[in-house]
């Protein structure tokens, strides 16, 4: 047949890194993500669809191993929209792999964010549904998230903010709170300070030391990751670490001091990312997440979700999290474990 080519899937080999970094469109869909994910000893595998020798779709996942059981769970966060080919892939390495079900978290908007912003071309949710996938009961990433216009001035962005956060951004700088960028190693070490110690004072499950480690040794040799450090008469009160990708700078980490809280370092250390990422060139200011826009103040992540919010953010709606069930029975009990031992958890976190 004239003018018809054949649709392939297979592995990405190390020559065509390029070409997959350019097709993909988060940082943890990236390749140097893949490579931290693979040193931590995580099963990963990155495909390519390829018509002739043309990348069409690139995206990685990667299957964990069941305590006690011979059968893993597919983790398939931020990739592209699937498709039939997709999803036959990803039936085919599921079974390869003993996989019970794959978690699907596609970075693509929800129907009603892409209504809102004129993209939607057919309900997405749908088509999801239609290629045998089912709403997850767990999800991973969140589903909201709150992204900033880096292409906006200054002046704007200030502008677009809450005047309690415009406010607590003066505090600090009157207070002559000094925030610095910083790779060093014993900045990295005062950043894991102070993050294990707010992990702890708010009662959260975050990564383990072995997982920041790995990550920053992976991502900052290569200009991915660094660090914002904010100081207060010599002391370090405040670090993030801050990731980059494309055209995107990420905030997904960071850690304050249970010192001088009324000095509004977080504020100013905020401020100071949003213009290191002008700085950069970035067009984007990714927060890592949300709440969604009806959440209640007694939720217990309310304080942190306005305190993004008070930057002016849009709040943005993802699609959501499916999974792509291999093994219904396996599927379900699965699931019940994985609500009970959270329950668990919970319990010693009081």
């Amino acid at each position: 047949m004239v003018g018809w080519v054949l649709m392939i899937v297979r592995e990405i080999t190390e020559s065509e890194k390029a070409a997959y970094n350019q097709s993909v469109t988060h940082i943890i869909q990236s390749w140097e993500w893949g490579e931290f994910r693979k040193k931590a000893q995580v099963d990963l595998m990155r495909l390519g669809h390829f018509e002739g020798k043309t990348l069409t779709c690139a995206y990685q996942l990667t299957f964990h191993t069941v305590p006690f059981l011979k059968k893993t769970i597919g983790y398939f966060p931020k990739g592209p929209m699937p498709n039939e080919k997709m999803i036959e892939t990803l039936k085919e390495v599921g079974e390869q792999k003993n996989a019970a079900f794959i978690k699907i978290e596609p970075n693509v908007l929800s129907d009603k964010q892409q209504t809102t912003l004129r993209q939607s071309s057919g309900q997405a949710s749908d088509k999801l549904k239609q290629l045998g996938l089912v709403p997850s009961k767990k999800s991973l990433f969140t589903k909201y998230n709150f992204l900033i216009d880096l292409t906006k001035s200054e002046e704007e962005l200030l502008a677009l903010m809450h005047p309690k956060t415009r406010y607590n951004i003066g505090i600090a700088q009157r207070k002559n709170v000094q925030v610095y960028e910083s790779t060093k190693s014993a900045d990295f070490e005062t950043y894991l300070k102070l993050y294990f110690a707010t992990t702890k004072r708010q009662k959260y499950f975050g990564h383990t030391q072995a997982y920041h480690q790995l990550l920053w040794e992976t991502l900052m040799p290569v200009n991915m990751a660094r660090l914002l450090i904010a100081k207060y008469d010599q002391k370090p009160v405040v670090a993030w670490m801050l990731f980059n990708f494309g055209q995107t700078l990420y905030y997904p980490y960071g850690g304050s001091s249970v010192e001088h809280k009324d000095i509004m370092a977080s504020n100013l250390v905020a401020w100071e990312a949003i213009r290191l990422g002008k700085k950069m060139g970035f067009k984007i200011f990714d927060m890592w997440g949300a709440l969604p826009p009806d959440v209640k103040e007694n939720h217990p992540w309310y304080g942190f979700h306005r305190f993004k919010a008070g930057y002016g953010p849009i709040h943005i709606e993802y699609i959501g999290t499916y999974d792509l069930i291999l093994k219904p029975q396996l599927y379900n009990l699965l699931n019940v474990a994985d609500k009970l031992r959270w329950i668990y958890l919970k319990t010693l976190r009081r």
